[in-house]
C-alpha cells in the first residue's frame, strides 16, 4: 500500500503486530512521503532513513520468530532536534550546537524505540526552543502543510508539520509554554502536554537544566488521532532512572464524575469570536456525550504566567544568554529582549516569590480541578497567526503574547493539558484546550476521544491545500 502514510499509529501498529503489513513497507511508504513533501516544508532537517529501514528490517525478523514488538509496532515517528538521540547533534536549532552529537538515547527516546517505533527522522525547532514560530538560521524555515500564510507554530513546529503533512503518524515534542500544544492547534492536529515527571527527560549532552525547566518543561506527543495520543503517553512515560524527577505515576486513576468547567476567556484574557465559537460548540458536544458543563470563571493565570516568565527567564539569562549572543540570530535576540522586558527585573528575591506563588496557585488549581476533573479553555486568545508576526515590531510580539495567556500559565503549574483540534476557520485551524489535574491524563484523553467521536478527525494535507 503505497498510502500507508495516510493511516494512523494504532491502524500501523495492530497491522504490523499481525502481520498485514511489514514494518519496512510502512517505514519506506512514510521515506516516500518525506521525500516528496518535506522539500516544500522543510519539517524533517535531520535524516535518519538509513538507520530506520535497518531498524523496521530487524523488527520485521524478530516479529517473524513470533516476538512481541511492542505497542508503537513499525510505526513512523520523528524526534525534535533538542533531545539527545545517539550518533546526531542536538542542535536545538543553533549553528554553535551543528555538532554538539549526542552519545546517547535521551530517556523519551530510548523508550521509544523499545516500543517497536521507527525513528525515520529529527524535526526542526526554532533557534533556542525560544518561539510560537520556526524559524532558525542553522536549518532555515518550517511551513504549515495546511497553509503557508500561518505559522505552524513553536517551538515544536517541525514535529507538526511532520504529522500533518503524513511524513510520520506521531511526532515527538517538548513544552515550556506550549511547544506541543500551539503547534498541533496551528496544524489542525491534536497535542498533549503530559505533567511534569509522566515522561522522564535528559540530555546527557548538555549539564543538567535549571529550576525552571525542571519543572516546566516536558516532552509529549503531537498526533492525528486522540487514540494515537494515548498510545504515543504510554510508550513516552515508562521509568528511566536517569530522571530525578520522573513519577510512576499510573496511567489510569481513580474514578471521576463528568463535569466540565468552560472558561471562555481566562482572566480576561481577549478572545477571538471564532475561537470562542470553537470552544461553545465544544461545550455542548461535550453535554450530548453525557457531561455536566458549568461556565465559571477557572483560577489565576495572569498570576501563572508570571510565574512561567520569572522562571523561565531567570534559567535563560543564568544558562543562555551568552549563548543567545554567540549565535547572533537576530529573531531570538528580539524575542528574548521582549521577554525579559516582560518578565520584568530577576533577582533572588523574585525567583524564590515566584516559587513561593507556584505553591499558592497549584493549590487553587487542584482543588478547583477536584470540582471540576476538566477545564475547557482557549488554546490561544487568537486564530494561527501570520508567519513571524512575533518578530514584526514590539507591538505585535505584545499581541501574540498576550494571545498566548494560557500557553504560558499552565506549564508554571506542570499541570497536562491536550490541545484539541476541531475544525477550521476562515481558513485556519482551531481548537480547544483541555486541562486537568497533575496525572489526570487519562481524563483529558477520555474527554479528548468524546469530542473527537462527536466532531472534526483530522486528516493528511497535502501542501498547500488550505492556502
Amino acid at each position: 500500500m503505497s498510502d500507508l502514510w495516510r493511516l494512523s499509529a494504532a491502524q500501523l501498529a495492530r497491522a504490523v503486530q499481525d502481520r498485514t503489513v511489514s514494518a519496512s513497507d510502512v517505514t519506506m511508504a512514510h521515506l516516500d512521503r518525506l521525500a516528496a513533501v518535506n522539500p516544500a516544508i522543510n519539517a524533517v532537517v535531520q535524516d535518519c532513513a538509513d538507520e530506520a529501514i535497518l531498524t523496521a528490517a530487524a523488527l520485521d525478523a524478530r516479529i517473524s520468530t513470533g516476538e512481541y514488538p511492542g505497542p508503537l509496532a513499525g510505526v513512523p515517528v520523528t524526534i525534535k532536534v533538542n533531545v539527545d538521540q545517539a550518533g546526531l547533534a542536538t542542535t536545538n536549532g543553533l549553528r554553535i550546537s551543528k555538532d554538539a552529537v549526542a552519545q546517547h538515547d535521551s530517556p523519551v527516546v530510548a523508550n521509544l524505540r523499545r516500543a517497536g517505533a521507527i525513528i525515520i527522522g529529527r524535526t526542526n525547532t526554532p533557534a533556542f526552543s525560544l518561539r510560537w514560530f520556526t524559524k532558525n538560521d542553522l536549518h532555515g524555515q518550517t511551513l504549515n502543510p495546511r497553509n503557508r500564510l500561518i505559522t505552524p507554530g513553536g517551538s515544536s513546529g517541525g514535529t507538526a508539520a511532520a504529522v500533518a503533512s503524513g511524513i510520520c503518524a506521531m511526532g515527538h515534542g517538548t513544552d515550556i509554554a506550549g511547544s506541543i500544544r500551539y503547534p498541533a492547534y496551528a496544524c489542525g492536529l491534536h497535542g498533549l502536554r503530559p505533567t511534569m515527571g509522566r515522561v522522564p527527560a535528559y540530555n546527557a549532552s548538555a549539564p543538567d537544566r535549571f529550576i525552571g525547566a525542571q519543572l516546566m518543561a516536558v516532552s509529549g506527543p503531537i498526533a492525528r488521532t486522540v487514540e494515537d495520543l494515548s498510545l504515543a503517553l504510554g510508550a513516552m512515560a515508562k521509568a528511566d532512572p536517569r530522571d530525578p524527577w520522573y513519577v510512576p505515576a499510573p496511567l489510569d486513576g481513580a474514578p471521576y464524575p463528568r463535569r466540565a468547567a468552560l472558561t471562555l476567556a481566562p482572566d480576561d484574557m481577549p478572545v477571538d469570536a471564532r475561537v470562542r465559537a470553537a470552544l461553545i460548540g465544544a461545550a455542548k458536544m461535550l453535554e450530548v456525550a453525557g457531561w455536566q458543563v458549568e461556565e465559571v470563571p477557572c483560577p489565576p493565570m495572569r498570576e501563572a504566567a508570571a510565574v512561567n516568565a520569572t522562571l523561565w527567564m531567570a534559567d535563560t539569562r543564568f544558562a543562555m544568554q551568552e549563548m543567545i549572543t554567540r549565535e547572533g540570530e537576530p529573531d531570538s535576540e528580539f524575542v528574548y529582549r521582549q521577554m525579559s522586558l516582560a518578565a520584568g527585573p530577576l533577582d533572588l528575591e523574585s525567583v524564590m516569590r515566584a516559587l513561593q506563588t507556584r505553591a499558592t496557585l497549584l493549590r487553587q488549581w487542584e482543588l478547583f480541578l477536584s470540582r471540576y476533573p476538566v477545564l475547557l479553555c482557549p488554546v490561544s486568545g487568537e486564530l494561527p497567526f501570520d508567519q513571524q508576526l512575533d518578530v514584526a515590531s514590539e507591538a505585535s510580539f505584545a499581541k501574540v503574547y498576550e494571545a498566548q495567556l494560557t500557553q504560558r500559565g499552565l506549564p508554571a503549574l506542570g499541570l497536562p493539558a491536550l490541545s484539541l483540534a476541531t475544525g477550521y476557520a476562515d481558513g485556519r485551524p482551531v481548537g480547544v484546550q483541555l486541562v486537568s489535574a497533575r496525572f489526570r491524563e487519562d481524563i483529558l484523553l477520555a474527554a479528548g476521544a468524546a469530542l473527537e467521536e462527536a466532531g472534526h478527525h483530522p486528516g493528511v494535507s497535502d501542501p498547500f491545500s488550505a492556502g
